[in-house]
């Protein structure tokens, strides 16, 4: 019964970007629960992720909060650029370092899943097609620079990650 209004909920809100812009995260958190193959073990992995949105998010909202370009809905000014299409793209690259030497096809579903994501905040009405691949080009250089700059930051050192009701912690081991 839940999923139905759930569903429903989610094309009535801004179209499938909502949950598909998630999609290639969630796929490296769980290819690796599933034991695939990937480049780095667990608490690499999580800490390049979080590079990677991290740092995403961070220029996304900023380039949105000094920009101001109207939607094409005329609903805001924080049209430029596409936030939904950059976490897309931050996560299919991701996936892409993390998995990408298992299968040509995990990287090529990644970027589809992204690129499925942009087209439907632009046939939404919620973005120009200029901010989608802005968008893009910010998840794309987010997550490289994530995985460049953890990889300097942590060269094979030990990098403890925990989760607590408390918060989340980074130990760093030298």
């Amino acid at each position: 019964m839940c999923v139905l209004p759930a569903s429903a909920q989610v094309a009535d809100n801004g179209g499938y970007a909502n949950v598909t812009r998630f999609v290639p995260y969630a796929a490296v958190i769980g290819m690796k629960a599933f034991g695939v193959d990937s480049r780095d073990e667990w608490r690499s992995l999580l800490v390049k992720t979080a590079a990677s949105a991290v740092i995403t998010a961070g220029v996304t909202y900023t380039m949105k909060e000094t920009i101001h370009e109207w939607r094409p809905d005329m609903t805001d000014h924080k049209s430029f650029p596409s936030g939904h299409t950059a976490f897309a793209f931050a996560g299919a690259t991701t996936l892409h370092h993390e998995f990408g030497h298992v299968s040509p096809w995990i990287s090529v579903g990644g970027y589809a899943v992204a690129t499925a994501t942009a087209v439907d905040r632009v046939c939404r009405d919620r973005h120009y097609w200029y901010d989608t691949v802005a968008g893009a080009a910010v998840g794309f250089l987010s997550a490289e620079l994530g995985f460049l700059v953890t990889d300097k930051l942590f060269p094979r050192r030990d990098v403890n990650v925990a989760v607590s009701p408390q918060g989340f912690y980074l130990c760093y081991g030298f």
